[in-house]
């Protein structure tokens, strides 16, 4: 139902020529298949939301709760525990091989640079998506977090999502950007992080978009 591999195929996206761009057919299938899954992808938050506003979780209204200090090493700690759980979340959906074949495999047929737009950025199956968020939920009940930097955040992680996936690499270090993402969709065993590299660092799944380039020269 989800996978499109042979649509794309048939359309020239899979079998595309090197450097070239995706064709609008394969363009419109990201859409599609983004299109599909965005209902499901708004149940999340909405169930987050809920638990939110009846209390259940650590979220504070106002900056003035707890004060400037805190706040800022609150969202610090937010951020840290939403890179390690959406790391090892997608790391995961790559190693334990049903997740991957029933779920993760729909965003993976997108697995040349010249396969992938910011479409592709939301084309999940909507229970992957689902899952990768997951770990901004749990950080509710464990973190102080501000609800409306939470929220702006949430928002941000769509921008970024369809960000990693326009094969533009900005060279931001430690920033994960579209260079390293594009080496993870060629290649499936490196660089699972979210934001930045650290992670990946750290636990040697690291690829650097510098180094492909020295072996093309090579």
């Amino acid at each position: 139902m989800w996978g499109c591999c042979a649509f794309v195929r048939g359309n020239g996206c899979c079998g595309a020529k090197a450097d070239a761009i995706p064709t609008n057919k394969a363009m419109l299938l990201q859409i599609y298949v983004a299109m599909k899954a965005m209902p499901w992808y708004c149940a999340l938050p909405s169930l987050s939301e809920y638990m939110i506003e009846n209390g259940w979780t650590k979220c504070y209204d106002r900056v003035s709760e707890v004060g400037w200090l805190p706040h800022l090493l609150y969202l610090s700690l937010y951020l840290v525990f939403v890179e390690f759980g959406i790391y090892w979340m997608h790391r995961e959906l790559h190693d334990i091989k049903p997740l991957y074949k029933y779920l993760h495999a729909t965003h993976h047929i997108y697995n040349k640079q010249n396969t992938l737009s910011p479409f592709a950025g939301l084309a999940f199956h909507p229970v992957d998506g689902i899952l990768q968020a997951v770990p901004h939920v749990i950080a509710l009940f464990i973190i102080p977090t501000h609800f409306t930097t939470h929220v702006g955040l949430l928002f941000l992680e769509a921008v970024w999502t369809a960000n990693i996936h326009d094969c533009i690499h900005g060279k931001l270090w430690p920033v994960m950007g579209a260079g390293y993402h594009t080496i993870h969709h060629t290649t499936y065993r490196h660089n699972y992080g979210h934001y930045t590299i650290w992670m990946d660092w750290m636990l040697g799944t690291l690829r650097d978009p510098s180094d492909e380039e020295g072996k093309k020269v090579m």
